[in-house]
């Protein structure tokens, strides 16, 4: 049963070395992500599982690596520490779940931890039976949901502007703030959130489905840095 949530971007900026001088651009985003964490932790889960976007669907088992080498940065992440006798996984973390894992290492989590790669064009049906059934891997579960808004907000975007940018932010920030009780994500279509390139729609659907039970929602954090839509959120 899912008992917490946390809801992050996953820039690589986020992380400081990653971002170097522009380090404090994102204080507040890095901040508000801190705080989300801790109420996860809080909650005392007996598994937390970091649900993020990448190229194909598949689960990370804990220990799995990820890395910011592509950045610039020569520094490697796991996602939680890898059981004694355990081989080495085959498979590299996408940047979504290397980001939470290195915001779960930040937070000092220790406990079990599995890492779910989703792809962005996926149905909703499929999305929601997925979060169903991972929150029902243990009896407390917590979730680390990674992904962005638009990412055209501004003529310096990563997807230059698009008018409809912004009222589509709008619309992920009240569903985040009030547990999707209207089905935005799951009627957030695939062809709009891949031209407006957000990462966060298939991640926020598995959330909505696993949220099955009332829970505290409340948005920490919104804003467009750089053009791009990033939302932190937690429910409790």
């Amino acid at each position: 049963m899912l008992v917490a949530a946390a809801v992050c971007p996953c820039p690589p900026l986020l992380v400081p070395e990653v971002a170097a001088g522009a380090a404090p651009e994102l204080d507040a985003a890095r901040a508000a992500c801190d705080e989300a964490v801790r109420t996860v932790l809080a909650a005392r889960p007996d598994l937390i599982v970091v649900v993020g976007e990448g190229p194909v669907t598949r689960t990370h088992e804990q220990g799995a690596k990820g890395s910011f080498q592509p950045f610039g940065v020569d520094r490697e992440v796991r996602l939680g520490a890898a059981p004694e006798g355990a081989e080495a996984s085959a498979h590299r973390l996408p940047l979504s779940l290397t980001v939470g894992a290195w915001l779960l290492d930040r937070a000092g989590w220790t406990g079990p931890v599995a890492g779910y790669e989703v792809e962005g064009d996926r149905s909703w049906p499929t999305n929601g039976d997925d979060g169903v059934h991972l929150a029902a891997r243990a009896d407390r579960v917590g979730f680390l949901v990674m992904g962005d808004g638009t990412a055209c907000r501004s003529v310096k975007a990563p997807g230059y502007l698009d008018d409809r940018a912004e009222g589509v932010d709008a619309s992920i920030a009240l569903a985040l703030g009030n547990g999707d009780r209207d089905g935005f994500f799951a009627n957030l279509d695939e062809d709009l959130a891949r031209e407006l390139k957000i990462s966060g729609r298939s991640p926020w659907q598995i959330l909505t489905a696993a949220s099955e039970e009332d829970g505290n929602w409340r948005v920490l954090y919104e804003d467009a840095p750089y053009g791009v839509g990033y939302f932190v959120a937690d429910r409790s």
